[in-house]
């Protein structure tokens, strides 16, 4: 199967399932979508690649609450725009540790908790979940793409803006 509709198909099937699943446990879809989309945005896969997705998630989730509790100590709205240009400093400067360098993961998450509100307790497992789909979806539509003998699916190809278009 042309490694596109392997990942289209892939993808469609477990996206529905997704919302039926977030929905069933009271998560927020759109976050688990953030989740998912962060696993397929990052240059590396597998474990390792699901790790450092879940870490920069939750970092994110860390940082962006952090901002949150201090400008509502504080009670000046000044004070959270300028603890945020520190922080995102910081998220960018975190990406010196190996397991935290992927920096789009980490403003994912903290875009994810503020769109939520600071509702952390839903944020972080709806991300997590989310994530969990997305290796599905991706790994899915690579196997499914390469179950023709002799055309493996890889990053490459599934990236690749020559093929064909749905």
């Amino acid at each position: 199967m042309n490694p596109m509709y392997a990942l289209a198909l892939s993808t469609g099937i477990f996206s529905g399932l997704w919302v039926w699943t977030s929905d069933s446990l009271g998560l927020l879809s759109w976050a688990g979508f953030l989740g998912c989309t962060t696993y397929f945005a990052i240059n590396q896969e597998g474990v390792k690649g699901a790790l450092s997705c879940a870490l920069t998630n939750i970092s994110g989730v860390a940082w962006a609450m952090m901002i949150i509790a201090v400008s509502q100590a504080t009670g000046y709205s000044f004070i959270g725009y300028i603890l945020t240009a520190i922080v995102a400093f910081f998220m960018c400067v975190q990406a010196q540790q190996r397991w935290l360098s992927y920096v789009p993961g980490t403003f994912v998450g903290a875009c994810a908790t503020f769109a939520s509100n600071g509702d952390w307790k839903t944020v972080i497992p709806s991300l997590l979940l989310g994530l969990a789909f997305g290796i599905v979806m991706k790994e899915g539509g690579k196997k499914l793409g390469s179950s023709k003998k002799g055309s493996p699916v890889t990053n490459q190809s599934l990236s690749n803006k020559e093929q064909t278009p749905l």
